[in-house]
């Protein structure tokens, strides 16, 4: 995308609020079901960047892959799970906490020294020459066409995998023939007083 600069820094601050706007809400929301929502949030900011880059190719394989797949497979499993149970603190929960912050300081403190030694004044956008999408299917189709197919093998073999998984009945267990029910082939008793008339009437 050729923009013009103000365009591109007004974009980038946008979809960087956003970015980072949504990455919150995925660590501090309690509800987990809003937290996966704003993880799409996250995913649909980047592939944004992506497209500020001239990389339209990986803007869509972000969409496709991680929003339209891993996104609402991380739903399904979170609403397929229905778990009744609350949630209850673990003894550790003080310690965890205290290590998470540790390790999240650590890489805001990695990247924010990357940040600051990177020279950001002199890179400029890579012009579109050509379009990334013809020049990865010509390399798909030529120099890597073996592990093309084998990965498209293992998506094949990963699908019949899920289909059987889902197809898997419930088998209940096993129970003696006393424990079945018999009501199912026989017929409902007559009752006495008529039995005991109808003899009488003959």
């Amino acid at each position: 995308m050729n923009l013009g600069e103000g365009v591109q820094s007004v974009s980038f601050g946008i979809l960087g609020a956003m970015m980072i706007g949504a990455a919150l809400g995925v660590v501090l929301f309690s509800n987990i079901v809003y937290s996966a929502f704003l993880l799409g949030g996250v995913f649909i900011s980047m592939a944004g960047l992506y497209l500020l880059l001239n990389g339209d190719f990986v803007a869509a394989a972000q969409v496709l892959i991680y929003v339209g797949a891993i996104n609402v497979l991380i739903l399904f499993a979170i609403m397929l799970v229905n778990k009744r149970q609350d949630f209850a603190a673990l003894p550790s929960a003080g310690l965890r906490k205290i290590v998470t912050g540790v390790v999240s300081l650590g890489l805001f403190a990695l990247l924010s020294a990357m940040v600051l030694a990177t020279p950001w004044g002199n890179t400029t956008t890579p012009p579109a020459t050509q379009n990334s999408v013809v020049v990865i299917g010509v390399h798909l189709f030529s120099d890597f066409l073996l592990p093309f197919e084998l990965a498209s093998i293992l998506l094949l073999i990963a699908m019949v995998g899920a289909i059987i998984l889902a197809r898997r009945e419930y088998l209940p267990d096993q129970v003696t023939p006393s424990e079945l029910p018999q009501t199912i082939l026989t017929l409902p008793e007559r009752p006495r007083e008529l039995v005991s008339t109808t003899g009488n009437q003959e």
